[in-house]
This record gives C-alpha cells, sequence and structure tokens, in this order.
C-alpha cells in the first residue's frame, strides 16, 4: 500500500521590521513551531507548518533591541512560493529613513491579495497601516502606541484594549507577548481548538488569556504632575481618597468656582474631574493588589470604592478584570505584605 503524502505545509513568514523586541518573533515563531510538531504526529495527514524569519530588504542581518544581531533566512523580496500567513514584527520610523523600505511597501502592496492573511506584532500594525492595508478596519498595537497610531493613521479604526483583533483578513495585535496570543488565534483558525490547547500547554500559556490590555495600561498618563492643576491635586486626593469627593471640593482647593474648574480641568487633561478622582481610585485599588494582602473590603473602603460589588463594576470597566483576577495576575512575586498607605507621589 502505498503512504499517504502529508500536504504542503502552510508558509507563514514573519517580517523583521527594525526596532524588534526578540519576543516579537520568537513567540509566534515558537507557537507555529509546535503546532507543527504536534500535527506531524497526528495518525492522519495533516499539513503543519514552515515558518521563515525574513528580512523587508536585501540586507538580512538586522539589529534587535536587545543588541543580537538576527540573521535571516532571506529577504521577503525573494520569497517566489505562495504565502499563507504573513506576520509584520516591529517597527522604527527614524530606522526605516535610514534604511529605505519603499521595496518592500511596494512588495507588500502587490501581495496583499494573494496572502491569505497578514497580520502585526505589536508596533509592527504601523507598518500595515502606513502600506494602507488598514484603511477603515479595526486593529491595535502596544496600548503605549495606540494614541500615536490614531493620530498618524486616522483612517484606522484603533482600539487599544483588546490583545488582538481580526478584522477580515487582517490581523494586529497588542504589546509583544500578544503576538502569542494572536498566534495561538491563528492556529485555533487553521485547526480547531483541541491542538490551540496542546501547542498553550506545551508552552505554558493562556489558550486565551483573561482581561485585556486595559489591564497594563496606566489609567492616568503623566498629565497629572508638576504645576497642572491635576498635578496639583494629586496629593490633596490621595490624602482624602477613602472620603467622599466632589467637583465643588477640587475646585475649593484651587480656589475656582466649580464651572471654570470644571472647563479648566477638562481642557487639560480630556476627562472630567470625576473621572479623574475614579481612575485615580483604582490605581491606588491596584497597587494595594499587587503589593499587599489586605481584604477587598478593606482595599475598597482604603480607596473610596464602596463595597466589593461595586469596585467590581468599576474594575470591569476599566480594566476589563475583577479584582480578584486582578489580584491573582499580577500580585507580587515576592511577598511583602503591605498594609500601609500608598504614597501619594
Amino acid at each position: 500500500m502505498k503512504s499517504i503524502p502529508l500536504p504542503a505545509p502552510k508558509l507563514v513568514v514573519i517580517v523583521v521590521m527594525s526596532g524588534n523586541v526578540l519576543l516579537d518573533i520568537a513567540g509566534p515563531a515558537d507557537v507555529f513551531v509546535t503546532a507543527g510538531k504536534i500535527l506531524a504526529k497526528s495518525p492522519q495527514p495533516v499539513g503543519g507548518y514552515e515558518v521563515c524569519v525574513a528580512a523587508p530588504g536585501h540586507i538580512t542581518q538586522l539589529p534587535s533591541s536587545a543588541g543580537l544581531q538576527l540573521m535571516c533566512a532571506t529577504s521577503v523580496l525573494d520569497i517566489r512560493r505562495p504565502v499563507d500567513t504573513l506576520l509584520i514584527a516591529g517597527y522604527n520610523s527614524d530606522q526605516e529613513e535610514l534604511e529605505d523600505y519603499t521595496a518592500f511597501y511596494q512588495w507588500l502592496g502587490v501581495k496583499a491579495k494573494e496572502i491569505r492573511r497578514i497580520g502585526a506584532v505589536c508596533v509592527g500594525t504601523f507598518a500595515l497601516a502606513k502600506a494602507g492595508l488598514l484603511n477603515g478596519k479595526r486593529a491595535t498595537t502596544h496600548w503605549e502606541y495606540c494614541g500615536q497610531l490614531q493620530a498618524c493613521f486616522p483612517e484606522v479604526k484603533v482600539d487599544p484594549n483588546p490583545f488582538f483583533i481580526k478584522d477580515d483578513n487582517r490581523y494586529t495585535s497588542g504589546g509583544v507577548t500578544s503576538g502569542m496570543d494572536l498566534a495561538l488565534a491563528l492556529v485555533e483558525e487553521d485547526h480547531g481548538k483541541d491542538l490551540a490547547a496542546q501547542v498553550s500547554r506545551k508552552l505554558v500559556l493562556y489558550l486565551k488569556r483573561p482581561g485585556s490590555q486595559a489591564s497594563f495600561s496606566a489609567l492616568l498618563p503623566g498629565y497629572a504632575i508638576g504645576n497642572a492643576i491635576s498635578g496639583q491635586l494629586r496629593t490633596w486626593i490621595m490624602e482624602h481618597l477613602s472620603a467622599s469627593i466632589g467637583v465643588s471640593d477640587l475646585a475649593a482647593q484651587m480656589n475656582m468656582s466649580t464651572r471654570n474648574f470644571s472647563r479648566a480641568f477638562t481642557k487639560e487633561t480630556g476627562i472630567s474631574p470625576a473621572k479623574f478622582v475614579e481612575k485615580l481610585r483604582v490605581e491606588v485599588a491596584r497597587k494595594y493588589l499587587e503589593d499587599s494582602s489586605l481584604s477587598l473590603e478593606t482595599i475598597a473602603e482604603r480607596c473610596g470604592l464602596g463595597s466589593v460589588v461595586s469596585m467590581r463594576r468599576i474594575f470591569d470597566r476599566h480594566l476589563h478584570l475583577t479584582p480578584g483576577d486582578y489580584r491573582r495576575t499580577f500580585r507580587t512575586s515576592i511577598a511583602r505584605d503591605f498594609t500601609g498607605d500608598i504614597p501619594a507621589s
């Protein structure tokens, strides 16, 4: 009896852009390689994956952010075989000005119609947007750069929360390890949940990670410092966090009318005073959950979040996690059993 030949593996090309983080490349590559090894042992002939790490131009030795030199197998411009899945890892606009990637973007524009799936890992989303492949589509990137992505490419519908987003055959992912979340989802899309679960167990990953990028991001950006209104009020709010704090109380601290204060505060921060106080309460509660063994009831009381039920509702709105899940996910590995007050600074 003739042996049944294995179907040809799907070619997954990971394009190494300048300024990449090693895990942007190695993480998704390991997911696909592991899936391929498991499929190779299947009693039924199933095509796996062939992973090719490629440079965007003809210079195949590229630096990484870790200082290591990456030697790519080839240039993406020289690939002649059909590409099933293309993932772009990394992006550095300053480096792109030094290295001419015009040919790559031209190649991408032509090949986009032939490639089944095109995606990006972390800030690689900027490259897809620059190529015009995300116009009118939902997309995400590392939470720190979502604002910049939206400002640079207003035609893209940027969502900073998901770990990854699928819109048609365009896939984008958030910060670094989100590339592995995306790769697992692509394996599941091809071969089902069982294989994806086997890969996740092999690599000790969540098959579906709880929460969202919001769980990792800072709720209050750097404007809450210095002589800005929010910066001047921060210490006072921290000292009265367990109390009820109204807009009139904040206005009185600034010797301003409530109306003028609200207008000036919102213009400075982009959010209302009440929303600022709520976000600061959540930020402090996060620190208690990370660094202390205080009960949820005590944390809710200290932070002015009301009951545990109320705190759970507010956490879900801002972080898409319950306080209990947040503690289990982000609790410091070095138990300090901190029970004091969180400093205002």
